[in-house]
């Protein structure tokens, strides 16, 4: 099945434009891939499907015109797809490596979209008080177990908001390890069940109740040699 297809297949409820965007996207994806490596998904209906439809799974979680943040986006995901469907939001992808970021600054030229790319590790951007406890939603998939994730994502999101955090099958017993993760960094979470044919998908979603103690996050070697 052609990209074209697998478009018009799984996301026939969009816009012209948002469709010519995703298509767009899936070619420069496959373009840079085969130079870089940006994912092992490569198949047009998979990304469709395990990409773009994956990504914009959370996105009745986002209030409109929520200012957002993608911690570690790599290929752009969710950030790109949630933005493409929910042009109200504003986001910041966020990524470690300056070849991914290069590749996101070149996906926003070519699709004609709004958003800010931060080439830093995220440990080090949530010190800077120009992204610290200044989102609506923190946004991560794939990244880290979900006590490491909540110290990456939470020290970026307001009072009150929220770290929306894609996990598959795991979820549930990643969620009860977390438990001292969510006391230490003042939140409360809730589980989230999506049912896809592509496989078990849960977002969680991480409320902020209080501000971030300054002790987090800690340097990335200490949080993965003691996760919260």
């Amino acid at each position: 099945m052609t990209i074209n297809d697998a478009i018009e297949l799984h996301l026939k409820d969009f816009s012209d434009v948002q469709k010519a965007r995703f298509k767009r996207y899936y070619e420069l994806l496959a373009e840079w891939n085969s130079r870089m490596n940006l994912t092992a998904i490569t198949d047009p209906v998979d990304v469709v499907k395990k990409h773009f439809l994956d990504s914009i799974l959370a996105e009745g979680l986002i209030e409109k015109g929520a200012s957002c943040i993608d911690v570690g986006t790599g290929a752009g995901f969710p950030g790109i797809p949630l933005l493409i469907a929910r042009p109200d939001i504003s986001i910041v992808l966020l990524d470690a490596l300056n070849k991914r970021v290069d590749f996101l600054k070149a996906v926003l030229f070519e699709l004609e979209l709004d958003a800010q790319c931060i080439h830093k590790r995220a440990e080090d951007a949530a010190r800077l008080p120009l992204y610290r406890e200044k989102f609506d939603i923190a946004l991560s998939r794939a990244v880290a177990p979900l006590n490491v994730l909540l110290e990456y994502t939470m020290p970026f999101v307001k009072v009150g908001g929220t770290s929306l955090m894609y996990k598959g099958p795991a979820a549930k017993d990643e969620l009860i390890l977390a438990d001292d993760a969510l006391k230490k960094l003042s939140a409360s979470a809730k589980l989230w069940e999506y049912h896809a044919d592509w496989g078990e998908r849960h977002v969680i979603a991480a409320e902020k109740l209080f501000k971030t103690a300054p002790a987090y996050p800690r340097k990335s070697a200490a949080i993965k040699k003691k996760p919260l």
